[in-house]
C-alpha cells in the first residue's frame, strides 16, 4: 500500500528547545515510519521577520543536529534548505496570483505574529508568507501536515490554492489535510504560553543537566503555595504541566502530594528535573556525534537536496505542461 505524503518544515533558528520537540520533532519521527516524509529547513521564511542572513547558515546546521539527535533519519526523511531548490519560489510567484490580498488579512495566525513580534507594518513578504508555505507543501505534493492547531489556518489556504489550480488548469495538487499534534506546545519557564528563545525561558535539547536545573528552579509555580505544607493547585502549576509529558508514571502522586501540601515546589522542581534530563541524556549523547563531525551533516543536507531536487523538478515539468508554459 502506498504511503501517504507529508511535508513538514521549520526555520533555521539554531538550537531547538523542548516546545520545538514537543510541538513538532516527536511527531515527526512517529511519522517518518508510516508516511513518505519530507523535512524543510524553510530558510527564505526567516526573512518575513528578520532581513539578518549572517547567520542561517550555521543556524541551519544546529537545528538539522537536534532534529538528528532527536530521532529523525535522513534516509526516510530527506532534509533540504528551501533555498537550495529554486522551484520553491516559481511555485510561489504561480499560487501568489491565485489568492487575494483580503483572503491574505484575515489569516489569524499572521496577525498573531505581528502582535507577538511588536510589527506594526507588516510587509508584503510576511503577508504573504502562508502562500509560500503551500507552495513548499504541494511542490512535494504532500497529501498530510503535521502542525498544531495555530497552524490550522494555514493549510486551508493551501487547501484553496491547490483546488484553485486544479480548477483553473487541471488536476496537479493534491488538497492536504492537517495531522494535528497531540501536545501542541509547551508552556515557557516564564508561564507565557509559549516556550522560545527570544523570551529566555526555554530548555534547550542541548541543555546539560546542571543546566536545566538551573532553569526549573526559577520556573513559575502556583502563586498560593508559599510554603511547602500549604495546598497547592497543579492545574495552574507550569512545572506540573511539564511532570504531565516528562513524568507521566507519577502524575497522580504529583498532583496528590501538591494538592495535601506534602509536596514542596522545591522537591517537586528537583524531580521535574530528574525527569527532564533522562529524557535529554540521549539525545545529548547522540547530539555530541554530531557536533564533532559537522561535515556528516553537510552531505545529509547535500544529499537530501538531490532528492527534493528531483521531486520538485518533476512537479514543475508537470505544472508548466498543464499551464501550457513549455
Amino acid at each position: 500500500m502506498k504511503k501517504l505524503r507529508i511535508l513538514s518544515g521549520m526555520r533555521p533558528t539554531g538550537k531547538l528547545h523542548l516546545g520545538h520537540y514537543v510541538g513538532a520533532l516527536e511527531n515527526w519521527v512517529k511519522l517518518q515510519e508510516n508516511y513518505d516524509s519530507f523535512h524543510l529547513i524553510a530558510d527564505y521564511h526567516v526573512l518575513t521577520t528578520n532581513l539578518d542572513t549572517n547567520h542561517i547558515y550555521d543556524n541551519t546546521i544546529e537545528m538539522v543536529i537536534d532534529w538528528l539527535a532527536a530521532g529523525l533519519d535522513p534516509a526516510k526523511s530527506p532534509f533540504f534548505r528551501q533555498s537550495q531548490i529554486k522551484e520553491h519560489t516559481e511555485l510561489f510567484l504561480i499560487f501568489s496570483m491565485l489568492v487575494t490580498k483580503a483572503r491574505l488579512e484575515r489569516n489569524p495566525t499572521v496577525k498573531e505574529q505581528a502582535r507577538d513580534l511588536h510589527i506594526s507594518n507588516i510587509i508584503y513578504g510576511h503577508l504573504g508568507y502562508p502562500i509560500l508555505q503551500s507552495a513548499d507543501i504541494l511542490l512535494y505534493k504532500g497529501e498530510a501536515v503535521p502542525v498544531g492547531e495555530d497552524q490550522v489556518p494555514h493549510i486551508e489556504i493551501t487547501r484553496e490554492v491547490a483546488k484553485k489550480f486544479n480548477q483553473q488548469w487541471g488536476k496537479v495538487f493534491p488538497e492536504p489535510q492537517p495531522l494535528l499534534t497531540q501536545f501542541a506546545r509547551l508552556p515557557g519557564l516564564d508561564g507565557n504560553a509559549k516556550m522560545s528563545k527570544s523570551l529566555n525561558n526555554s530548555i534547550l535539547l542541548s541543555d546539560e543537566p546542571e543546566t536545566v536545573k538551573q532553569k526549573l528552579r526559577k520556573a513559575v509555580t502556583d502563586p498560593q503555595k508559599i510554603r511547602k505544607n500549604d495546598p497547592g493547585r497543579p492545574e495552574v502549576c507550569l512545572v506540573f504541566t511539564y511532570h504531565k509529558k516528562f513524568n507521566p508514571e507519577n502524575v497522580d502522586e504529583i498532583e496528590s502530594g501538591c494538592r495535601s501540601g506534602q509536596l514542596g515546589c522545591v522537591d517537586c522542581k528537583l524531580k521535574c528535573t530528574e525527569k527532564i534530563n533522562l529524557f535529554l541524556e540521549p539525545i545529548i549523547e547522540r547530539r555530541k556525534k554530531y557536533e564533532a563531525d559537522k561535515e556528516i551533516v553537510k552531505d545529509i543536507l547535500i544529499d537530501g537536496e538531490k532528492r527534493g531536487k528531483e521531486v520538485a523538478r518533476l512537479t514543475m515539468q508537470e505544472v508548466h505542461e498543464k499551464m501550457k508554459l513549455g
